[in-house]
């Protein structure tokens, strides 16, 4: 174990939703981009209580809403990004949906290990999440500060995801 490395718990108090989520794992959604046009993104898995969300993100730039034919055409494999987003996008609406794939396989869309940083002690965690649910840490492994490969362990807003996948797509 690298040193420095010391147990974490990750604790989170969850509320109710009492809404009808207006998405499940496949349905896709346009993302709408800082200078206009949109990227597109698809839910891969999202919590019991449809807070958190984990999203693969993708290109090209678009100037309009594609088509759910178009926007499905991609693979795991194409992603610019493979983050963790809070709701409030798909929830308000501001991010247009486009449609559920009628040909979508979970097994093709998998639950990534993602690292977690502390930059003042350079310690660094990998950490998996509960293939079920993207808000259930089940297991932290201390590694090495510079591993590389993994998107970082973090919660998005959806404003955030607008801004990252803006410079993605520029």
């Amino acid at each position: 174990m690298p040193r420095g490395c010391a147990p974490v718990l990750a604790k989170y108090v969850g509320r109710a939703m009492t809404m009808t989520l207006p998405y499940e794992e496949g349905t896709w959604f346009a993302v709408p981009l800082r200078q206009g046009g949109y990227g597109t993104e698809v839910v891969a898995r999202h919590s019991p209580d449809g807070s958190i969300v984990l999203a693969y993100l993708f290109g090209p730039k678009r100037h309009e809403v594609p088509s759910l034919a178009e926007a499905s055409k991609v693979t795991r494999k194409d992603a610019l990004k493979v983050i963790m987003v809070g709701a409030l996008g798909f929830i308000e609406g501001s991010w247009p949906i486009i449609g559920k794939s009628d040909s979508w396989k979970r097994k093709e869309w998998p639950m990534p290990k993602f690292v977690r940083r502390d930059d003042i002690s350079r310690t660094a965690w990998l950490v998996t999440y509960d293939e079920n649910n993207p808000n259930q840490v089940v297991t932290e492994e201390c590694v090495s500060f510079d591993i590389t490969g993994y998107e970082r362990d973090a919660l998005s807003g959806a404003g955030a995801v607008e801004m990252v996948l803006t410079r993605l797509l520029s």
